[in-house]
């Protein structure tokens, strides 16, 4: 059914989606993308479903957004731009508004896209040795269609700790940032998952269901326009010099203008 994910059930109801670009350290591509829009619609209209597992498949949890893809969209016009923009952005609201219980499996890396998958997750676990980090700035890029979803998820204090800066962090500080429930050995994640899973299991899906969307709705106000002025963010930093210079020079494995000590 899909190229990019493998999806596995339970007798339960539980559903896993695992992320299956293995070769590629789980890089969302546009196929990717796609894919995981359609699988948490699909899901969300699936009264078997009772829970969801965002999961990985090979070392890496997500490395953040395939950069061939970003690197096709500086020849883009700008309306296409938007529109490639607007379907990572409405992929990230759609997981967000799965109107099931969406726990988090995390290990290996989550860098950049990576980290708003685990911001879009009811609740997301690690495994200890994991290394987080926004690394878009080091691109010439921002987290803009993540962002909403990475600041409801720290606040604003801690996200400003790592939003910009893109260096690399810990299991340990991203349980103090917000960002993981909690990390446990990664031959653990299993149990742990489970532990979040199984009480789902006695509880009334519908009013599950309700009491997603109610405490969504209490939370910071992430609607149309803020999606749109996500979008428009990165439609700009796509259009500007920065991107072109820091995905080219990783392609071309230098450094970027910008970097000290580049040439």
């Amino acid at each position: 059914m899909f190229e990019t994910l493998e999806v596995t059930r339970d007798g339960r109801g539980v559903v896993t989606l695992w992320l299956n670009r293995a070769d590629k350290h789980n890089a969302m591509s546009a196929l990717m993308i796609a894919e995981l829009h359609s699988a948490a619609e699909d899901l969300g209209r699936d009264d078997s479903c009772r829970a969801v597992v965002l999961a990985a498949r090979g070392k890496t949890f997500c490395a953040g957004g395939d950069l061939a893809w970003m690197r096709q969209q500086f020849e883009a016009e700008p309306a296409l731009r938007g529109q490639e923009a607007g379907k990572l952005a409405y992929m990230l609201q759609a997981l967000n508004t799965l109107p099931k219980p969406l726990i988090g499996r995390l290990h290996g890396n989550a860098f950049g896209g990576g980290i708003g998958l685990a911001s879009v997750c009811d609740v997301a676990i690690g495994a200890d040795s994991i290394v987080m980090a926004l690394t878009e700035t080091r691109l010439g890029l921002i987290p803009a269609t993540i962002g909403p979803y990475v600041a409801a998820r720290m606040g604003e204090a801690n996200a400003r700790r790592v939003f910009m800066s893109g260096r690399r962090f810990d299991a340990g500080e991203a349980v103090t940032l917000g960002l993981l429930a909690r990390a446990v050995p990664e031959g653990d994640l299993d149990a742990a998952i489970e532990a979040e899973v199984a009480p789902y299991m006695d509880c009334a899906p519908g009013a599950v269901a309700r009491a997603k969307a109610l405490v969504r709705g209490l939370g910071p106000r992430i609607d149309a326009d803020v999606i749109a002025h996500t979008i428009n963010e990165l439609a700009a930093c796509w259009a500007g010099e920065e991107a072109p210079e820091g995905i080219g020079a990783f392609f071309e494995r230098r450094k970027p203008g910008w970097q000290s000590g580049s040439t």
